[in-house]
Formats: structure tokens, C-alpha cells, sequence
């Protein structure tokens, strides 16, 4: 923590007009104009998506994720990522491009030499540390800080719903964008993606390195392939469940460490999210 209080949520950065996401559905990615870009975006934020430097594809929300699964199959040179709609990529390309300025390279190899989940209770731990020095320097706050320490709960009689691929879709319709965006990344590995994107290290969400060491076991254990990254959720696809209640439980307090909103505002509980994650190929983070 630095002398200011925690950031503001980015989620209310979220509501914006939802005309933009209305206009030019059928813009080609190869004949896209500096005209249509800027009937999109403010001229800012068009300049920012120009220089991203990484191969981009338009394809209406609804096709995102036949699109990517297509793409994952035929592109071996390359991983890619859908990254939501035109807000998301907009501030996509704020964070890669002016919020961590960082190379790439450095934040692979700080990702590298990480061992997760220890890095991540090591990260928690140095924040609790922080929270309780901006306290004692400003005792009019009160007692309270994220310990991200959660009740158990009781094991659900009925699975919570699952949440599958949701980047494509507007959050307050639930209907897919006129567009979505696919960003072809220089890699072939999955936990390499946050790196590329730099992305993270706001609010509760993790530095891009830590998302680096968390997603490279997690596709040692489980399979699990980054499918889709907006402005602040994660959709997760795994290939092997967990086996067992034991093993899901332990895999829960590690994601709760990691993105406690999906419990704090979401399941409500350990238990709940340990059964959702054995009877569901989809995991969903959100950092509020």
C-alpha cells in the first residue's frame, strides 16, 4: 500500500455507453479505417489500440468462443485470447501499454522464479502487513482489513450454477457484443498470457507474475487453459476436474487467496466453490 487509501472499484469503470458497442458491426479487421476506429473510440483510446502489438481479431460475442476454440486448433504459433468487447479492449490496451511498463521478458522470467501458491500467500501476506501500517497511521479507519480468510460452509445438496465463458457478453444484458475481440499472442503456453497482456496488479487483483506462476500449475494439475481475459475477469477452461472433496477444498482456499470476490460475491462459501469446481470445466475470477 502506498500513503493513499485502496483504489476505488475498477468495475465501476464498467458502465459506459452502450451505443458504442452498437455501431459498425460489420468493420473487416483487415480494412478497419482510422474513420471507423474513431467512431468507436475516443481518439485516445484508438491511438492506444493501435499500437498493440499483437494480431487482433473481430468476430461477432456470440462466435468468440467456436472462433477461439477454431483458432487453438489450426494457429500452433500462437495462443489466443479473447479479450471481450470494445470497452475491454480499450482499457486492455491501456493496461498493456501504459499502466506496467515492464518488457514482457521481465515479467516471464519474475514469473518463472515464483512457486505458487507460495508467491501468492507471500503476496497476501506483505499486503496484510501494509493494510495494518496505513492503519496505524490513520486510526480513524477502524480495525478492518481483507484477510481473505473464509468460512467453510456446508457442502451444497445441488452444485452452484456454473459459469462458463462470459467475456463475450455485456455484464448488465448478459447478451453476447456486436463485436468481440481476439488477441493473437506470441506464445504457446497458456500461463504465459497475463505477461503478455500485463495484466493485473490493481485493487486485490494479482501482479501479472503472480497470475504467471498460479496459471503454469494449474495447467500442470489441471489442465487449465486461459480462454478468455477482459477488464477484470478470467474464464478458465480445465481439462481434469478435481478427484476429490479433499483435494477440491484445498484447491478452493487457493482460489480464494487468489480472487476471494468469487466467494465474498459470489458461492459464499469454501464448500460451495469446491463442489462447483468438481462438476465444472469452467473456472470464473472477477476482481472487483
Amino acid at each position: 500500500m502506498g500513503s493513499g487509501p485502496p483504489l476505488f472499484s475498477r468495475r465501476t469503470l464498467m458502465v459506459q455507453g452502450a451505443a458504442l458497442l452498437a455501431l459498425l458491426p460489420g468493420c473487416s479487421r483487415a480494412a478497419e479505417s482510422a474513420q471507423s476506429m474513431s467512431s468507436r473510440w475516443s481518439p485516445e483510446v484508438a491511438e492506444l489500440i493501435g499500437k498493440i502489438p499483437y494480431e487482433r481479431i473481430e468476430v461477432p460475442g456470440s462466435e468468440a468462443l467456436t472462433r477461439w476454440e477454431a483458432l487453438r486448433l489450426s494457429r500452433q504459433d500462437v495462443w489466443p485470447v479473447v479479450v471481450g468487447g470494445d470497452d475491454d479492449l480499450g482499457r486492455m490496451a491501456e493496461q498493456l501499454l501504459e499502466l506496467d511498463d515492464r518488457p514482457v521478458e521481465a515479467i516471464l522470467a519474475a514469473g518463472a522464479g515464483l512457486e505458487h501458491p507460495k508467491s501468492l500467500w507471500d503476496l497476501r501476506a506483505r499486503e496484510k502487513a501494509d493494510w495494518a501500517d496505513y492503519l496505524k497511521a490513520h486510526p480513524e479507519l477502524g480495525p478492518e482489513g481483507e484477510e481473505y480468510v473464509a468460512e467453510l460452509g456446508d457442502w451444497p445438496a445441488v452444485p452452484p450454477d456454473e459459469t462458463a465463458f462470459t467475456v463475450a457478453n455485456d455484464i448488465l444484458s448478459g447478451q453476447p457484443y456486436p463485436q468481440a475481440h481476439i488477441l493473437l499472442l506470441p506464445t504457446t503456453r497458456s500461463w504465459d498470457v497475463p505477461a503478455y497482456l500485463k495484466w493485473g496488479g490493481w485493487n486485490a487483483c494479482p501482479p501479472a507474475e503472480i497470475h504467471v506462476a498460479a496459471m503454469r500449475r494449474w495447467a500442470t494439475n489441471y489442465g487449465a487453459e486461459i480462454v478468455g481475459i477482459s477488464g477484470d475477469v478470467m474464464n478458465i477452461k480445465v481439462q481434469r476436474r478435481p478427484t476429490d472433496r479433499d483435494e477440491a477444498i484445498a484447491l478452493a482456499r487457493e482460489q480464494y487467496a487468489y480472487c476471494s470476490d468469487i466467494v465474498d460475491q459470489g458461492v459464499g462459501g469454501i464448500a460451495a466453490l469446491a463442489a462447483g469446481l468438481m462438476t465444472s470445466d469452467w473456472w470464473y475470477f472477477w476482481w472487483d
